[in-house]
């Protein structure tokens, strides 16, 4: 089908060049989205008031599809604010330090441990909670503490992160802007998360063994000398900051989430990371009441969640209960998280806790908005491509369809590519890569999964998988595991080895996994 290209169409392919062109020189990209959104608008309707509208449509468009999408993050959150204040978010992880005796012991605990908490909770809790835990546990057990940034940021920013499997905000918005089942997205994008996580933590292990030593408490002593005399201060001139030497001090990487937006990283890891808990007196009773309620929101917490697993897994894969359909997984995870909230808020101040509760919901709100709150007008601008929401965008009446600009560019420039899967898959893997580059993990996730709709039917490739392909590399790169100016600053600060080391260790392996899980999507899937 012949489709006639006008103004507007060259406008909107401008503006993602532009933007494909500040993500690869790290800079945020929501100026341009916005930009690219209104000359877009302007060009199609001739207006300048339609164009001034979109601005603002193409984001209340945005918010309108991903805000169930803030919600969960800012439940989850607020329950993680309030078994911190309580001591529990601690008390949940240490008992894994009794079976770190070995390195290679040691590794699969850290990666277990990361993997579970990053995809339940993300990962910018995992690294505090992993940091003050168990990474001097690992490194007193043997590990050099570059492996264990590798594990930590391979298993959160990378594995659990890509495929946000249990919140699934990644496959949210992959899936709306594909226009396809976010279910669909999300069970492709867990598989090959693993695959890319298998492959690396593999290759971490057989090359960074021989860099272990035996147990000592003398390594666990060497290695907070080294910090003290500056050998581990992790630093990068590239993104203006560095990560502290002192698990302490709080990290400002200049790049985005392990989750999303151009400022995540930096706002998740100031937001979350406690502050050491002040010397009590153990034998006071107030103690030993306060550390007995700690205890058992650490064991209620985990158990929650299992059970929850439990009955995913029987919905899924059997007929004893029924299977959760749509966004119900992500609003169960909220409940659970709400209910557990007001529980451990009443446990710390009975008195004031309706309060206490209120702030908690609070932070969790601003915390989300900070961390997501940029990938609304990079959104909408790609929604505007997509014609079931370029109406609303565009002031077009309901009644009436959309234009489908994006649709009409891959259209006519598929006539002079290879109609190859491998071609296609890999295409977008790239693009998924580069969009990465600003250290953002979900601002080109829009990109991929509008593409991956568009390209899809043309290559007679499932668009959902090609989406999931999108997501891996989108997050791989900007999750914070292979560029520097993320949340990879944070994983580095923690481990106290130098930024840039940890990057370049990651790339290799890393880039492996996703080169085998993109040829396993395309001759499985």
């Amino acid at each position: 089908m012949d489709v006639q290209l006008t103004a507007a169409h060259w406008v909107y392919l401008a503006g993602i060049l532009v933007i494909l062109a500040t993500m690869a020189l790290r800079k945020n990209i929501v100026v341009p989205a916005v930009v690219a959104t209104f000359l877009t608008a302007l060009t199609f309707s001739g207006s300048i008031v339609t164009g001034l509208s979109a601005i603002f449509n193409a984001s209340l468009v945005a918010a309108k599809e991903l805000f169930n999408i803030f919600l969960i993050i800012a439940m989850v959150t607020a329950m993680l604010g309030a078994l911190r204040q309580l001591g529990a978010d601690r008390m949940m992880v240490a008992p894994f330090r009794r079976v770190m005796r070995a390195g290679t012991s040691s590794f699969l605990v850290l990666a277990a441990v990361t993997y579970v908490i990053s995809l339940f909770f993300w990962p910018t809790p995992a690294v505090p909670l992993v940091g003050a835990v168990l990474i001097p546990v690992a490194i007193r057990a043997g590990m050099s503490p570059l492996s264990v940034g590798m594990v930590i940021a391979i298993c959160g920013q990378g594995m659990a992160l890509s495929s946000d499997y249990i919140i699934k905000v990644a496959p949210g918005i992959s899936a709306s802007a594909a226009g396809v089942e976010a279910d669909a997205v999300a069970d492709k994008a867990m598989v090959l998360s693993l695959i890319v996580g298998g492959t690396a933590l593999l290759i971490t292990y057989l090359v960074q063994k021989r860099h272990w030593r035996a147990p000592s408490l003398d390594l666990l002593v060497e290695w907070e000398a080294e910090a003290d005399r500056g050998i581990g201060e992790t630093r990068d001139d590239s993104s203006g900051d560095g990560g502290g030497s002192r698990p302490p001090r709080r990290p400002e990487p200049a790049g985005g989430p392990s989750g999303g937006g151009g400022e995540q990283a930096a706002t998740a890891t100031a937001v979350l990371v406690a502050p050491s808990d002040p010397i009590a007196d153990p034998d006071t009773e107030a103690e030993k009441e306060r550390r007995g309620t700690a205890k058992a929101f650490a064991m209620l917490v985990p158990l929650a969640y299992l059970a929850f697993i439990v009955y995913l897994m029987l919905g899924k894969f059997t007929e004893v209960v029924p299977p959760l359909q749509g966004g119900d997984a992500a609003a169960i995870v909220g409940g659970i998280a709400a209910l557990i909230l007001f529980a451990a808020a009443a446990s710390t101040d009975r008195g004031g806790f309706l309060e206490t509760t209120s702030d908690h919901l609070v932070d969790g709100l601003v915390f989300a908005f900070k961390a997501m709150g940029c990938v609304l007008p990079i959104a909408g601008f790609f929604f505007i491509g997509n014609p079931e929401f370029a109406g609303p965008i565009l002031g077009i009446s309901a009644d009436a369809a959309g234009p489908a600009i994006l649709f009409d560019l891959v259209t006519t420039v598929q006539a002079h590519l290879p109609q190859n899967a491998f071609v296609t898959s890999f295409g977008i893997l790239l693009i998924g890569l580069v969009a990465g580059l600003d250290g953002s993990g979900f601002s080109g996730l829009p990109l991929t999964g509008a593409l991956s709709g568009a390209l899809g039917p043309a290559v007679d490739v499932d668009p959902s998988t090609l989406a999931a392909i999108g997501q891996m590399g989108n997050i791989w790169a900007g999750g914070g595991v292979i560029i520097a100016w993320s949340s990879l600053v944070a994983v580095a600060g923690f481990a106290r080895v130098p930024v840039l080391d940890l990057a370049r260790k990651c790339f290799l392996p890393v880039m492996a996994g996703l080169i085998l899980s993109t040829v396993f999507a395309v001759l499985v899937f």
